[in-house]
């Protein structure tokens, strides 16, 4: 590195001595601008890209790795660094790097399937046996995005129609290999490029499998001298230095010095390469992440000051403004106008039927490609959970613009494994816990039926299948049969006081014909058939141990707009359920509302519920029932029980912290007042009336589902508190 500064030294002296400004294109030495990786530090390259402008310095070809990928590829595409500079601040990267839709663009099937079981636990079943996916993000947005940047709406980027010569480096994870891309799709060589291994998914093209660049070429010098015999190298330098060893402590700390070791081992073998008269830009990022991508600004800021430091190196190669205009003109891509659709095809679909995809598409032939509400329709299929990802290209075929739609099947799919887990603690009620398994087979036909067969073991333990099977290919109408068999535990108090202790026994089948309203939820009418068996286990025998037999009329609407999966920021959620006994001598409605509405950091929710009996009485084995968190938090888990049963509540929360990149939800502290009431009380008989109860607690999402702490109490003497982790 010192005999590197003295060579910079000697070669500012001579060329402040003897370069002129170069009067035109003609006898000026060629440039290429090597772009390397570092993550979001690599948003400084931005920075140097506008010092390079206002200084009006031509360039050859460029070369880029992982994020100088992003950039060197944007660039050709012809955005300028302005507006790079502003799509890269105004970009969500933390949503960028959660491959999911938004929960409100996810279809109510998938939406309980992932409440129930954790979606990080997917693991596909397949002939060769269990297979994980092969990163923690599938980068569907990422590409996405990266279409937006170099408008792929006005037709596909290949690489070799680019007026300006562009290297994008990837690495072949099965072999080892250097690969460059010279030609082909650009958005799929920087997708490419950028596929940190562990964290984001390799991208198979071409045969291949394809990671981060990094691990081979972070600083790809050689390749600008080979792509245009390029005689000035600038070379930008925005690698993240090694952790120290007292700050390496566990398994990912460990994985990312591996990958930094190997990649500053690839650049000290660039930088070797470098001669006097080349120009090298390390800006300083002291502070700066790899994953600090909502400072994208102050990284372009600070590689803007460092080519600024080199002004003087920098200033030799500029040229005067008509040969800058000259070089621009050539070597800046034409803007095309939209173009409009005349065909939209759906392709390279082995087991889902194209009806699946297409009944999100809005998109209508003869109109304008509509990239915003193309991305939305194509994230809401993503969301169904068949695909790897769901792309586009908008292609010329004679005089027609077709638009494909690209859905790539999950190569570990269809078939899939599923976990769920929680461990649920209370003052009052002890703990309890339960592990939760599912094997799904999906698209088992050409409508795409589903079977669900799931088991339970721990506090509650049980067994359930349930086949699902749409009726048409847009998969609007469905029926449904669903059985399963559960041992469940119950209590019965009085004077907060535990005086019975039961086990509840519950056969049940349903079959349901229903239809899906839009992705807003379902509604279903269909028959139950039940048996409980009650069996005392301590205590005063209260409850009728009898086997009751429950058949009749069930109706079921359920919608949800919430914006999230567990704990959300806004919208709303309603279900309405009516059970008609076959002997009409009682009913059951249950009706639950609950809503969230954000202000600045400020979550403000309303909910309330009722459940019932409009006619005859509950059977005592199947009472509505009161108690837990937010639910009467004073109160125990289900200490409440009786005929009639209603509840509201109102809550604030206050988000004090975020999840970190890639991890969705945020963190919260709130306050709960809670009103109920219980009808005919059976569980806890004397209390009678409206029943209050405050709450304030911690929660928030986590890799393992919900989570929260709270402390609740009553006016009327009982405090519980709560600590849950786990799916529902």
């Amino acid at each position: 590195m010192l005999l590197l500064k003295s060579c910079r030294l000697w070669a500012i002296a001579c060329l402040a001595a003897s370069a002129p400004l170069w009067a035109g294109a003609a006898d000026r030495p060629k440039v290429g601008l090597v772009l390397g990786g570092g993550g979001a530090r690599g948003a400084a390259h931005i920075g140097v890209l506008e010092e390079l402008e206002r200084l009006r310095i031509p360039v050859d070809c460029v070369a880029g790795t992982s994020m100088g990928a992003l950039i060197a590829g944007a660039w050709a595409a012809g955005m300028d660094p302005t507006t790079m500079r502003r799509e890269m601040g105004k970009a969500d990267w933390n949503d960028l790097f959660q491959d999911n839709p938004g929960y409100g663009d996810v279809n109510y099937r998938s939406k309980r399937l992932s409440q129930r079981y954790l979606p990080g636990s997917e693991t596909g079943i397949t002939e060769l046996g269990a297979v994980t996916p092969p990163g923690v993000v599938s980068g569907q947005k990422i590409k996405l995005f990266f279409n937006q940047l170099v408008h792929a709406d006005t037709g596909e980027r290949n690489i070799e129609l680019l007026p300006l010569p562009v290297s994008i480096i990837a690495t072949d994870i099965g072999s080892g290999d250097r690969v460059v891309f010279r030609d082909g799709s650009l958005t799929l060589a920087m997708r490419a490029s950028m596929s940190v291994p562990g964290l984001m998914a390799p991208l198979e093209y071409r045969g291949i499998k394809l990671v981060d660049g990094g691990l081979v070429d972070n600083l790809p010098v050689q390749e600008v001298r080979d792509r245009c015999g390029a005689q000035v190298v600038i070379a930008v330098n925005v690698g993240s230095p090694l952790l120290k060893s007292s700050d390496i402590s566990g398994l990912l700390s460990i994985s990312a010095q591996m990958v930094s070791i190997l990649t500053e081992q690839n650049v000290t073998q660039s930088l070797a390469k470098l001669t006097p008269t080349d120009i090298y830009i390390k800006p300083n990022l002291d502070g700066l992440a790899a994953s600090d991508f909502d400072r994208s600004g102050d990284a372009a800021d600070r590689g803007r000051t460092a080519a600024q430091e080199s002004a003087e190196l920098l200033q030799s190669l500029s040229v005067d403004e008509r040969s800058y205009a000259a070089w621009r003109k050539r070597w800046t891509p034409q803007s095309l106008p939209l173009q409009a659709v005349d065909a939209i095809e759906i392709a390279g679909l082995r087991t889902v039927n194209a009806a699946a995809v297409s009944r999100y598409v809005e998109q209508k032939v003869g109109e304008s490609l509509d990239v915003s509400k193309l991305n939305r329709d194509l994230l809401r299929a993503y969301g169904d959970g068949y695909y790897e990802r769901v792309d586009y290209t908008l292609v010329r075929e004679g005089d027609r613009n077709v638009l494909r739609i690209l859905p790539i099947e999950k190569s570990w799919g269809p078939d899939y494994l599923r976990l769920g887990v929680n461990l649920n603690s209370s003052l009052s009620g002890g703990s309890s816990f339960s592990v939760r398994t599912a094997y799904q087979k999906t698209w088992m036909n050409p409508l795409g039926a589903e079977l669900l067969m799931s088991a339970e073991l721990g506090s509650n333990t049980g067994i359930g299948v349930d086949f699902y099977q749409p009726l048409d290919p847009a998969q609007r109408y469905f029926v449904d049969a669903a059985a399963s068999v559960r041992r469940e535990s119950a209590a019965l108090f009085k004077d907060d006081q535990r005086i019975s202790e039961y086990r509840n026994n519950v056969a049940r089948f349903d079959f349901s014909a229903g239809r899906n309203i839009g992705l807003v939820g379902q509604a279903r009418l269909g028959w139950r058939e039940e048996r409980q068996e009650v069996k005392i286990e301590t205590g005063v025998p209260l409850l009728p141990t009898d086997p009751l037999r429950i058949s009749g009329l069930l109706a079921t609407l359920e919608l949800d707009q919430k914006n999230q999966l567990y704990i959300s920021t806004s919208g709303w959620s309603a279900r309405g359920t009516w059970f008609e006994s076959a002997e009409h001598d009682y009913n059951r409605m249950t009706v639950a509302l609950d809503g969230n509405y954000q202000i600045k950091d400020w979550v403000l929710g309303l909910r309330g519920s009722y459940a019932g009996s409009t006619h005859g009485s509950l059977p005592p084995q199947d009472l509505a029932k009161l108690g837990g968190f937010l639910n009467l938090s004073g109160f125990a888990n289900d200490q409440l029980a009786g005929d009639k049963v209603s509840y509201v509540h109102m809550r604030a929360e206050r988000i004090f912290g975020r999840m970190p990149l890639g991890l969705r939800g945020d963190l919260r502290v709130g306050l709960a007042l809670e009103a109920g009431r219980v009808g005919e009380p059976l569980s806890e008989p004397n209390r009678t009336g409206v029943l209050n109860s405050a709450v304030i607690y911690v929660r928030g999402e986590t890799p393992f589902g919900p989570a929260y702490l709270g402390l609740g109490r009553s006016s009327s003497g009982p405090i519980n508190a709560y600590f849950f982790i786990g799916t529902p």
